[in-house]
């Protein structure tokens, strides 16, 4: 049976509520998603938060109803309450119907399996949420097998990423790694990787890409070092018509995943 709560001094609002800090979440291990159609993807995929809260117009609906049945099923606590607490554990002012706070899920580059997906999205110093939030989308509609982010990036976990997604980060693993353990992780199997720079005239339809083919995007102020370009089987380039010298990363990363796509698919 769902308990209720209605005032913001309860403790378990402050400490969800903390979870909107990065400090937090690492502590807890656990991150906030909102929203009913981010909370069903996440159960589509085997995915239940150990937090529901729901608002009373929202406990009709008959979605709310089977996660606040599986949450409560698993052994979670399914909570319901009104907008002001919602609106403060979204930090939105006209929050979604219902929260959920979920553990934290991080993959590693051992548990990979390149040959499951001919595409792998890498992302070397990703700093911005909606930019992740928008290749998660992508990873999930090319059929990605992975985000592996490089060096200090945004995290993933974060609310505004997590938004960003629109599920995908249910869909899609994501990898933190760093430069060094990636490479030789990459180099002991299959990988064609290919960085995507505005330092080569080969224009990326008419590159050849094999599978598993890892696409590298680099920081979105800087791009990828010297370095790690070096290391590129393959440079290509998004040709620029205009007066901007470069695309958004994310958008960038998007244009490339569906040319290897098209190519794979034949």
């Amino acid at each position: 049976m769902p308990r209720e709560i209605s005032a913001f001094s309860n403790p378990l609002v402050k400490r969800i509520q903390s979870l909107r800090q990065k400090r937090h979440r690492r502590e807890e291990g656990l991150f906030l998603a909102e929203g009913l159609r981010i909370l069903t993807e996440a159960r589509e995929n085997g995915r239940i938060p150990e937090y529901l809260f729901f608002s009373k117009e929202g406990a009709s609906h008959p979605l709310v109803r089977t996660l606040v049945f599986d949450v409560e099923d698993s052994g979670g606590q399914a909570i319901q309450t009104n907008a002001e607490i919602l609106s403060k554990l979204s930090g939105k002012d006209n929050p979604q119907a219902v929260v959920g706070v979920f553990t934290e899920f991080p993959s590693a580059l051992s548990v990979l399996d390149r040959t499951s997906a001919d595409i792998w999205l890498v992302a070397e110093r990703l700093r911005d949420p909606g930019n992740l939030g928008t290749i998660l989308r992508t990873g999930d509609a090319v059929g990605a097998g992975a985000l592996i982010l490089i060096g200090e990036s945004v995290d993933p976990f974060s609310v505004e990423a997590v938004r960003a997604s629109m599920g995908a980060l249910f869909t899609v693993p994501v990898v933190q790694a760093e430069w060094s353990d990636f490479l030789p992780w990459l180099r002991s199997g299959p990988g064609q990787l290919v960085g995507l720079s505005l330092d080569t005239d080969t224009d990326y339809r008419a590159a050849k890409y094999t599978s598993p083919a890892f696409l590298l995007t680099g920081n979105e102020a800087q791009g990828m070092p010297a370095e790690y370009a070096a290391e590129c089987d393959m440079l290509v380039k998004i040709p620029m018509l205009g007066k901007a010298d470069s695309l958004n990363a994310a958008v960038a990363t998007a244009v490339m995943a569906y040319e290897v796509l098209a190519q794979h698919r034949g």
